[in-house]
């Protein structure tokens, strides 16, 4: 075996992407010494992101103090890629880890995410990822909108910054500074749910509840999402309503698509592109992957199901080391996987599998690999 693609999504709350990239390239080197370990972490929009794009293809990480999500100054990192493209998480500025308690997505902005952005455009950069896990807020995206120039007036002319709770009182806007701003800089953010702006399955009935909303301020925040999206279509004929992923982060998925002209795409999909995966993976004898658990959501554009599909294009051998397995994920075997390995070698709750799991995936990856060595695979 000459060169493996190690490509794992983090264990949530055990281990990131980039430290199962260098126990697996131990095991690589136990086994297989002569082979190349080739290291793509992979992150899902979340805290992580922009790390794992610079581990894969180098860059710089820059910071800058903004507003976060209720106001506070925030030291906010995020990437600039060697091609020029900027990953920039939307946690950094409006994440849930920044809020002081209690939550409060009525008044919680995204304008520190806009900040990012403009601190970006001004480096030079000539494309945005735009990642939209892990958000505090619910108010469309039109924080960050006004960071870059746009302007929102209530009824008596004046404008103002609208959050969650003040959507409703949007009469107009005017998007021109903005659309300026931006210089033409594409937007692409990575969205791994289909959720629409509002209602049922909305931004606010999902996911304002995790955010501290009351049942009474979440129907206040579906109707501020329905009022913008009837603004954004009378303003820019756009209709954002239904678009798929529109919901995603508050809003913000239809808010990056009305203010930003941004394509909505599936986060594992968008990585994979950035890293020219399929250009590294090419000549490759084996590609391993992994996340903390796989079950029946993973077949759904997880990144395990990402790295299958292009494995299976690629027709290459693709294992997933993964910290717990449930019933489900079968399907995968048809898109391209080939086999799962959970890592967990002791019948032992979660809290204690957890402390042992660096160990526990040297092994498990060093028994897989003297397998293959064993067979000569």
């Amino acid at each position: 075996m000459k060169k493996i693609i190690l490509i794992p999504d983090s264990f949530k709350g055990t281990l990131s992407a980039a430290h199962i990239c260098g126990i697996l390239s131990r095991a690589v080197r136990e086994i297989f010494p002569g082979a190349a370990a080739v290291r793509i972490p992979m992150g899902d929009g979340g805290e992580g992101t922009a790390d794992a794009f610079l581990t894969a293809v180098g860059g710089q990480k820059y910071t800058k103090t903004v507003c976060g999500p209720h106001r506070d100054p925030v030291c906010a990192a995020y990437a600039l890629l060697p091609d020029g493209t900027a990953v920039i998480e939307m946690a950094a500025a409006a994440g849930l880890p920044l809020c002081r308690t209690p939550l409060d997505p009525m008044t919680a902005t995204t304008y520190g995410v806009g900040e990012l952005v403009a601190d970006a455009l001004d480096r030079g950069c000539t494309r945005i990822i735009l990642g939209l896990g892990g958000s505090a807020t619910n108010d469309g995206g039109c924080g960050a909108a006004c960071a870059l120039g746009a302007k929102f007036f209530s009824g008596d002319g004046k404008a103002f910054i609208p959050t969650g709770g003040t959507l409703e009182q949007i009469a107009s806007m005017d998007l021109s500074p903005l659309y300026a701003s931006l210089r033409g800089v594409p937007v692409t953010c990575m969205c791994d749910i289909d959720n629409p702006l509002y209602g049922e399955t909305g931004a606010a009935c999902v996911f304002a509840p995790q955010k501290g909303a009351s049942p009474d301020q979440v129907r206040a925040l579906d109707r501020g999402l329905r009022h913008l999206a009837e603004k954004v279509r009378e303003s820019t004929g756009h209709d954002i309503a239904a678009l798929p992923g529109a919901g995603a982060a508050g809003g913000m998925g239809g808010g990056c698509a009305a203010f930003f002209g941004a394509q909505l795409k599936s986060g594992i999909e968008t990585v994979l592109d950035t890293v020219r995966f399929d250009h590294l993976a090419s000549d490759a004898d084996l590609i391993v992957t992994g996340e903390g658990k796989i079950d029946s959501q993973s077949v759904h554009g997880k990144v395990v199901c990402g790295v299958s599909r292009r494995a299976k294009a690629l027709k290459i051998p693709c294992i997933a080391l993964v910290g717990d397995a449930e019933a489900g994920y079968e399907p995968l075997y048809e898109q391209g996987l080939t086999a799962v390995f959970p890592i967990n070698r002791t019948a032992i709750p979660f809290e204690q599998a957890r402390l042992r799991a660096e160990e526990d995936l040297y092994r498990t990856a060093c028994d897989v690999l003297r397998v293959l060595r064993r067979y000569g695979v």
